[in-house]
């Protein structure tokens, strides 16, 4: 049988894209491309700009293109590239391991393409192989990584990033085992930014993106890794979850016959997945009850354990979110921004949206509620109840957030946020050419196409 790391080795080594049943093809080409949109918008909006500037300063030179950037070393590249496609918060989550997965598989996949000179079909295959890693091995302990303070994104995240790498380079299962065995001393990523709002927890899908490149080179070039990693008494779920109930046994009993990647989940917000329900709730009580802030005594947000540790409390912080990037984690700023401007977009996360006087007047009347919607970390479900100045309760909830499996954004309503997303910073032939060729992508000789993504430009 082998240990889990090689099992996955095995996998991911020898999985060819006819392999791949159609529908998950279709689904990792419109990840992907909803993926690059979130990061060209980021750029657009002078989102983590520092990333860029610090891999110039202490950066080598290369030929690798990034997210509005060329002539950067290939780890620099897929940096560069995942915390900008994490930067906004708009990039996908896959719920029960609560892995933001394209962020780091598709940045690492990509460089590791250009690279190797590799076909689309390949880094196709090499993104699903990603996928498929980071989702499962996040399963394996789903939800006890934020319970313990951890990041999944990165901590597991790395994991995929190393597997779509070594795919994409054509490693064989052994060397890809090593590969994943360096990875689990790459695996990092902390929630500590939830104390000051500070802008760590972009980066962790970058560095994810970049370990997982490095780890795959290094064991090219007879690195080697513990075969243990996963199940060893100082391995990955010892030392990180700290003998919590983990089974990454289960999770690897049927790769290639289940494919994870279809659970893969959409944002239409721009925020914390756990604010996204209780925001669609009050969409829907304000569709059928119009209010103005003035009408409302108080609004209660209801959501999970996890949701109240990261969007609920400490509640004088989310109450007052001190930066743009806290505000994306304060469901009293998401609900209060939804009902007094009507949207809640890229545009509500500036420094002048949260300044907002009216959202900032509103915010104080806005409580939560603890509620179970699952058993297990497997949706984003969340309500509101509303109570007007004359005497009204209004509540609504979703059991599943919008953009998942069982509550889905349609395949237009993706395209139109990418293209809504990329139209920001590159002009609308590349983002045509982005569209078209990612959703061709098993088709291709080669993914040249991907270098238009280094024109895109900050918005005026």
């Amino acid at each position: 049988m082998g240990t889990q790391s090689e099992r996955l080795s095995d996998f991911v080594a020898q999985l060819k894209i006819e392999q791949i049943p159609e529908a998950t093809v279709q689904h990792a080409q419109v990840h992907a491309l909803d993926a690059l949109g979130c990061g060209v918008a980021a750029y657009a909006f002078g989102e983590a700009s520092y990333t860029l500037g610090a891999v110039r300063e202490i950066g080598g030179h290369g030929t690798a293109t990034a997210i509005g950037a060329t002539d950067l070393t290939p780890a620099d590249a897929a940096f560069v590239t995942g915390t900008l496609c994490h930067a906004l918060d708009f990039d996908d989550t896959h719920p029960n391991s609560v892995v933001h997965v394209s962020a780091g598989v598709v940045p690492a996949a990509i460089v590791a393409a250009r690279v190797a000179g590799a076909t689309g079909a390949d880094l196709l295959a090499a993104i699903v192989a990603g996928n498929e890693v980071s989702i499962r091995v996040g399963n394996a302990a789903g939800g006890t990584f934020h319970a313990r303070g951890f990041h999944p994104t990165g901590v597991c995240g790395v994991f995929g990033a190393t597997a779509a790498a070594s795919r994409t380079r054509g490693l064989d299962a052994v060397q890809t085992a090593n590969a994943l065995g360096i990875a689990g001393s790459m695996a990092s990523g902390l929630l500590e930014f939830l104390s000051d709002g500070s802008e760590t927890k972009r980066l962790h899908a970058g560095w994810a993106a970049r370990s997982g490149l490095t780890a795959a080179a290094l064991a090219a070039h007879g690195a080697t890794g513990p075969a243990t990693v996963f199940e060893g008494a100082r391995g990955y779920y010892a030392t990180y979850v700290h003998g919590a109930d983990s089974d990454l046994g289960n999770q690897v009993g049927d790769l290639g016959n289940h494919w994870v990647t279809d659970e893969i989940a959409y944002k239409p917000y721009p925020a914390c997945h756990y604010t996204h329900a209780a925001v669609d709730a009050l969409a829907e009580v304000l569709a059928a009850n119009p209010l103005r802030a003035d009408e409302v005594t108080s609004i209660v947000g209801c959501t999970t354990e996890t949701g109240v540790a990261l969007v609920s409390e400490p509640v004088a912080d989310k109450v007052h979110p001190r930066t743009a990037y806290d505000a994306k984690f304060s469901l009293p700023y998401c609900l209060a921004t939804r009902l007094v401007t009507g949207r809640l977009d890229v545009g509500s996360f500036t420094e002048d949206a949260i300044a907002d006087p009216e959202v900032a007047a509103l915010t104080p009347r806005i409580g939560y509620e603890l509620r179970q919607y699952s058993a297990k970390p497997d949706s984003f479900g969340g309500g509101v109840r509303i109570e007007t100045v004359d005497g009204r309760v209004l509540e609504h909830e979703f059991r599943y957030q919008r953009g998942g499996a069982e509550n889905p954004l349609s395949t237009d309503d993706v395209l139109t946020k990418f293209r809504t997303n990329a139209g920001y910073g590159l002009p609308s032939e590349h983002v045509a050419t982005l569209e078209r060729s990612t959703l061709q992508l098993a088709g291709l000789r080669d993914v040249s196409y991907l270098d238009v993504l280094a024109s895109a430009t900050g918005r005026n």
